[in-house]
C-alpha cells in the first residue's frame, strides 16, 4: 500500500471515529434530562415529623432470632424439638460412635416439669474407640468459634455411677480440637447442673459441640446450652448483629412477629407466658407458620431488654385469639384478654405486683416503657377479629389508659368502624408499584386514627435476593411517608433479618451466616433516613418532564454539633439529571465546608451485595464544596443521592 493511499484511509478512519463520537456525545446530551427541585425552608412552612416515624420490625422467621441474633450455639439444646411423645427425633444431635457402641433416646425425666424431656445415653462398649463415644450438636449450620474467646457451657446431667465426660469444641469432623474439659459427673439419681468456661485455642466457622465418655453405663442430659461470653451488654444478643441496628437509629422495636405471632394454628402460636422465667424451665415451641423449633431463650423479656438497649419505643404485637386456621369465639375471649394483661403488667406492673415480680426476678425491677400494642397481626378480615379486637381495647383502655392501640384494618381509604389510636398498613409489591406509592397518604383524611406502616418492601422478580432496584423504589416511598408524616405515625421495613441458610423470605434488609454479614441495598437505603424521626419537613416542588422518574424530600435536622438541610433525591430512571437545586427561606447561611453527598448507586440496576462483596451496593459520602442555596448538581441514573448542606449557627437550634 502506498502513502498516498495509507494517508487517504487514515484521514477516512479519523473522520469515521470522529463521527462516532459525536453520535456518542450526542447521544449522552440526550440523555440527560434537566431538573429544578425547589425547597421552601422557611420556618412558616415547616412541620415536625414525629419523633417515632422510622424504626424496626422484627419477626421470628429466616432464623432471625434462633440461630441469629440470640448467640445461643446449642440447637435443640433441650431435645423437646422432636416433640412431648418419646422416643422423639433429637435432630440437630447425633451420635459419636455406631449403634454398637452407644444407643441415645429421649425419656420424660427431666427435672424441668415445662420441657419434660431429656436425653438418656447408654454406653454399650467395654473398651470404646480412641476418644470416646457420645453426642454432638452442630448448632445451626456450624457453629462459630473463634480463637482467644470465651464460652461458657451449662448443662445438666445425672448418672447412677460415677462417670467422666469430655466436652470439647470440635471442627465439624472433630479432628480439630479448639477447646476441651473433663468433668466428672458423680453417681446419684439426681440432676447436676455443670458449667464450664472455655477459651478457644484455634478457629472454625462450622464447629460443633460433643460429649463423649468411654466408660460404659448410662448418662441423662438435659438443657444443653453454650453461649459466647462477649454477647451486646452481657444480653444474650449478637454484638456484630446488634451494631446493624444500632446505624439505623430506630425509634421503635416492632416484636416478635408477625405471622409468628398468629401461628397457623393457635396451638402453635407465641406465648409470652411461656418465654419468660430461668431458659431452662421455657418449653420452647414450634413456629409453624416458618416451619421450625424456637427454644424462646428470645422471649418476651428478651425483646422488651432488647428494646432497652436500642433506645427503642418497644411495641408488642400479641396474639387475639386468630391464627390463619383457626379462632376464638368472641364470647370465649376473656381468658385471652387477661393473659394480654398480665403481659402488660409483667413490663409495666411494679417490681411488687404480681407480674412485675416475676421481671424484678429475671434482673430488671425498673418498668419497660411499653405504650404501644397491636392487637393481632393481618387478621382483619378473620370472622371474630372485630370482636375480639374490641375486647382488647376496651380492658386495654381502662386499665393503661396512656397505651395506643394498634388496629389491623386499613384506614387509609375509609374510616374504620371501630375505635383505634394507629391502624396497620402492610405492603409488598414490584418496584413500579412501590415507586408510585409514594403518593399514597396524600388523601388520607387527616381527622382519625394515624398510620401505622409496619411492613413494607419490594419484592418478588425485580427484587433479586436485595437489589438497588428494590431500594430506589422503597427510597421514594418513604419520601412519601416523610411529607404525609402528620398522618403517617410510625413504618418500618420487613423482614428484617435472614440466615442465609434458611431463607424462607426474600429479600430481607441483614443478611447473616454464623460468622459472616452484610446489608442488603434496602438496609443501607434506611441509614439515609434515620435522621428524619423528629425532623423538620419542609414543601419542596420539582419541575422537570422527568419528574415521574423522581422523588425528593427536603428536611432539616441537627446532630450533636451542627445544623443541616438535607435533600434527598431518588433518581428512578435510566438517564441521568441534571439538577438545579434552590433553596428560599432559611435563616442561616449554607456553609460549603462541612456539607456532603452521599450517593447510593451501582453498574447495574438488579446489582446486589453478598458475603464476597458486602457493599458494592452501598453509599458513598464525599464533600458537598459547591453546596450553597442555589445549586448544580447531577443525579447518576438510578441512583439516591442525600444532599446535606451545613447551616451556620442561627435560630434553627432553638426552634427544633
Amino acid at each position: 500500500m502506498g502513502f498516498k493511499e495509507a494517508s487517504s484511509t487514515t484521514i477516512f478512519c479519523l473522520l469515521l471515529l470522529f463521527c462516532l463520537t459525536c453520535r456518542c456525545l450526542a447521544s449522552e446530551l440526550v440523555a440527560t434530562q434537566a431538573a429544578t427541585l425547589k425547597v421552601d425552608a422557611s420556618p412558616q412552612s415547616a412541620r415536625k415529623i414525629p419523633d417515632t416515624l422510622f424504626g424496626i420490625f422484627f419477626e421470628e422467621i429466616n432464623h432471625a432470632g434462633a440461630g441469629g441474633i440470640w448467640a445461643e450455639l446449642v440447637s435443640n439444646r433441650g431435645f423437646e424439638a422432636g416433640g412431648p411423645h418419646t422416643p422423639s427425633n433429637i435432630d440437630p444431635w447425633s451420635i459419636i460412635g455406631d449403634d454398637s457402641s452407644v444407643f441415645v433416646a429421649t425419656d420424660r425425666t427431666s427435672c424441668f416439669s415445662r420441657n419434660i424431656v431429656a436425653l438418656r445415653m447408654e454406653v454399650l462398649c467395654d473398651d470404646c474407640p480412641t476418644g470416646g463415644v457420645g453426642i454432638y450438636n452442630p448448632g445451626f449450620w456450624g457453629m462459630n468459634i473463634e480463637d482467644g474467646k470465651a464460652y461458657n457451657l451449662v448443662m445438666y446431667v445425672k448418672s447412677p455411677e460415677t462417670t467422666d465426660l469430655t466436652v470439647s469444641l470440635t471442627s465439624s469432623d472433630g479432628l480439630q480440637n479448639l477447646a476441651s474439659a473433663s468433668i466428672t459427673v458423680s453417681g446419684t439419681s439426681n440432676w447436676t447442673k455443670v458449667e464450664q468456661h472455655f477459651i478457644a485455642k484455634g478457629t472454625n466457622r462450622t464447629s460443633r459441640l460433643q460429649i463423649t465418655t468411654s466408660k460404659k453405663g448410662v448418662v441423662w442430659f438435659d438443657q444443653v446450652s453454650l453461649m459466647p461470653e462477649d454477647t451486646y451488654k452481657g444480653h444474650g444478643f449478637r454484638t456484630e448483629l446488634i451494631s446493624m441496628l444500632l446505624d439505623l437509629k430506630p425509634r421503635f422495636l416492632r416484636f416478635p412477629g408477625g405471622c409468628f405471632v398468629e401461628g397457623d394454628w393457635l396451638r402453635n402460636a407465641f406465648r409470652w407466658r411461656e418465654s419468660i422465667g430461668p431458659w431452662e424451665e421455657r418449653p420452647g415451641h414450634f413456629g409453624d407458620v416458618w416451619h421450625y423449633w424456637t427454644d424462646d431463650g428470645l422471649g418476651y423479656y428478651e425483646f422488651l431488654q432488647l428494646a432497652e438497649d436500642l433506645g427503642a419505643a418497644p411495641i408488642w404485637v400479641f396474639n387475639n385469639g386468630v391464627s390463619h386456621n383457626d379462632e376464638v369465639d368472641t364470647a370465649a375471649i376473656a381468658p385471652f384478654v387477661k393473659d394480654v394483661l398480665d403481659s402488660l403488667e409483667f413490663a409495666r406492673g411494679s417490681a411488687d405486683s404480681t407480674w412485675g415480680s416475676v421481671r424484678a426476678a429475671m434482673g430488671h425491677p425498673e418498668p419497660f416503657p411499653v405504650k404501644y400494642v397491636a392487637i393481632g397481626n393481618e387478621d382483619c378480615g378473620k370472622k371474630f377479629y372485630r370482636g375480639n379486637y374490641l375486647k382488647f381495647y376496651n380492658a386495654i383502655r381502662q386499665a393503661y389508659p396512656d397505651i395506643q392501640m394498634i388496629s389491623n384494618c386499613d384506614g387509609s381509604s375509609r374510616p374504620l368502624d371501630h375505635p383505634a389510636d394507629l391502624y396497620d398498613f402492610h405492603v409488598y409489591t414490584d418496584s413500579k408499584t412501590l415507586f408510585n406509592m409514594k403518593s399514597t397518604f396524600d388523601r388520607t383524611s387527616r381527622s382519625g386514627p394515624k398510620a401505622f406502616v409496619s411492613e413494607y418492601a419490594v419484592w418478588r422478580s425485580d427484587a433479586g435476593r436485595g437489589s438497588l432496584l428494590a431500594s430506589l423504589a422503597e427510597a421514594a416511598f418513604l419520601t412519601g411517608l416523610e411529607k404525609n408524616s402528620d398522618i403517617v405515625q410510625m413504618a418500618s421495613y420487613a423482614p428484617l433479618f435472614v440466615n442465609n441458610n434458611d431463607q424462607t423470605w426474600n429479600p430481607d434488609a441483614i443478611v447473616f451466616n454464623s460468622w459472616q454479614h452484610y446489608g442488603t441495598p434496602s438496609y443501607w437505603m434506611q441509614t439515609l433516613f434515620r435522621e428524619s424521626s423528629g425532623a423538620m419537613i419542609h414543601p419542596i416542588t420539582i419541575s422537570s418532564s422527568y419528574s415521574g422518574s423522581l422523588a425528593a424530600s427536603a428536611i432539616t435536622w441537627q446532630d450533636s454539633e451542627n445544623s443541616f438541610l438535607r435533600v434527598k433525591v431518588i433518581n428512578f430512571g435510566s438517564d441521568a439529571v441534571s439538577l438545579a437545586i434552590s433553596t428560599s427561606g432559611l435563616e442561616a447561611s449554607v456553609n460549603a465546608l462541612g456539607s456532603t453527598a452521599t450517593v447510593l448507586t451501582s453498574g447495574n440496576v438488579m446489582d446486589e451485595n453478598s458475603f464476597s462483596n458486602p457493599t458494592k451496593v452501598a453509599p458513598v459520602k464525599s464533600d458537598l464544596s459547591n453546596a450553597a442555596e442555589q445549586m448544580q448538581v447531577t443525579l447518576a441514573p438510578h441512583s439516591f443521592s442525600s444532599f446535606d448542606l451545613a447551616l451556620a449557627q442561627s435560630k434553627l437550634v432553638a426552634e427544633m
